[in-house]
């Protein structure tokens, strides 16, 4: 199983000191080349939380490790691919062009000299089946206790291929002068429920339908100068959700939002949900009275709530949690006697669940 003469240990050290796009090429030298660098590199790879799929509008434009940001592949339209290689002979004297079999699949290939990944060619046509052979060949690879994260920027020009084990997410800016609501909700309607939606909109925009995917992503974050939070509230189905905004006038929503986790009726899934506002204040005294908040006592030290966030944009090569809500504050649902604690300071609603009745809660200040 040897990649050259090396001993076993000179060997290994190679692998080590190489960079994951140079181990992926590698492993298609031969069945025992990729057995091998599985074996021998197993410890490192096991430090790898995520792969990350980052789509532009000619497909899947790179595929990167967030934990060092190795690019392992580059993805480029067939249609620009002539000019690649222009463009990578002037500035670098040479280009190689070569074709592999990738879990089945013919692919075209080319080394990019200056920065050292390869660069796989994309037909838009045949895209699909493309990225089906790529990603087949890294749940391989890597396995598929790997969490693999697809990453879109753009409602207006989107693909969303049937990858297993990949989480969809995405990142959008709408500007004030943004008009095309019923384009972002075919948007949401064609896609996969989404892993994680952050949205910062400068605008208000009418209310999505209620049934919309929008609603259903595992964890949202929404930033606005002039809220619609009544809305997204209101039909929010997923686990956590961050909201700020410039100034929110109607503390009602909040109660309300409380006063149906409480009951039963909605948000079984919620974890964890933060308001911040950037001016203004949250009555807190009138919040907690209408909500039926219970206490701890005073002379006791309440429990820390975290959770492990669902997904972290900023932080995505390791595992991060949401912040720490202490507070001596909390209600108790209805039906399961489940308790959520409540933290409100001038600027800030926090609401973070806990996976314990109200006996075991009470019994962690033991």
């Amino acid at each position: 199983m040897k990649i050259c003469n090396y001993p076993y240990v000179v060997q290994n050290e190679i692998l080590h000191n190489m960079e994951y796009s140079e181990l992926f090429m590698l492993s298609f030298v031969s069945k025992n080349t990729k057995k091998f660098i599985k074996l021998s590199q197993k410890k490192r790879f096991k430090s790898i939380s995520s792969i990350r799929y980052d789509h532009e509008k000619f497909g899947a434009s790179l595929v990167y490790i967030p934990i060092n940001w190795d690019i392992i592949l580059e993805m480029v339209n067939c249609e620009n691919w002539e000019n690649l290689m222009e463009e990578i002979k002037d500035a670098n004297g040479g280009y190689h062009n070569f074709q592999l079999n990738v879990t089945g699949k013919i692919l075209r290939f080319q080394m990019c000299y200056s920065s050292g990944h390869p660069i796989v060619c994309v037909d838009n046509r045949d895209k699909e089946s493309i990225m089906e052979s790529i990603h087949s060949y890294f749940l391989d690879f890597f396995g598929n206790s790997m969490q693999y994260y697809w990453r879109e920027k753009d409602y207006a020009d989107y693909f969303f291929p049937k990858l297993p084990d990949v989480s969809f997410c995405i990142d959008l800016h709408l500007s004030r002068h943004f008009s095309e609501l019923e384009k972002l909700e075919t948007f949401f309607s064609a896609s996969p429920v989404f892993k994680w939606i952050r949205l910062n909109a400068e605008m208000t925009w009418k209310r999505f339908n209620p049934e919309s995917k929008f609603y259903q992503a595992e964890s949202l974050e929404l930033y606005q100068l002039r809220p619609n939070f009544p809305a997204t509230l209101r039909h929010f189905k997923g686990r956590q959700a961050i909201f700020k905004c410039a100034e929110w006038e109607n503390s009602q929503y909040l109660i309300e939002f409380v006063n149906r986790w409480k009951s039963g009726d909605a948000f079984q899934k919620m974890e964890y949900l933060k308001f911040k506002l950037l001016n203004g204040e949250f009555p807190e005294n009138r919040i907690l009275n209408e909500i039926g908040a219970k206490y701890i006592d005073e002379t006791e030290q309440p429990p820390k709530h975290v959770v492990p966030k669902v997904y972290d944009w900023r932080h995505c090569f390791t595992e991060s949690n949401t912040d720490p809500i202490t507070s001596h504050a909390y209600v108790v649902r209805q039906p399961d006697n489940r308790v959520a604690s409540i933290l409100i300071e001038e600027k800030t609603f926090s609401f973070g669940v806990w996976d314990k009745t109200e006996e075991e809660f009470l019994k962690l200040m033991d």
